[in-house]
């Protein structure tokens, strides 16, 4: 990694893709993160984050399931 390419902090990639799952990160923000952060980080979080969305979507329907009896 050269010296003008800063790298991006976990908590930096993590906030950008929280961002890009609600759609409200800015133009501004995704191009800093296309010029600072390695894909491969933004990938990794992104597909971390759509995993653990679905195991609680799984565990409410779950717990709405058996509150409700069925």
């Amino acid at each position: 990694m050269s010296e003008t390419q800063q790298s991006t902090s976990l908590w930096t990639v993590i906030k950008s893709v929280l961002a890009a799952f609600f759609g409200v990160q800015s133009g501004e923000q995704h191009a800093e993160d296309f010029a600072k952060g390695k894909p491969s980080h933004y990938i990794i979080v992104g597909l971390l984050g759509a995993l653990v969305m679905v195991v609680l979507l799984v565990i409410l329907v779950r717990v709405v399931m058996y509150l409700a009896g069925a």
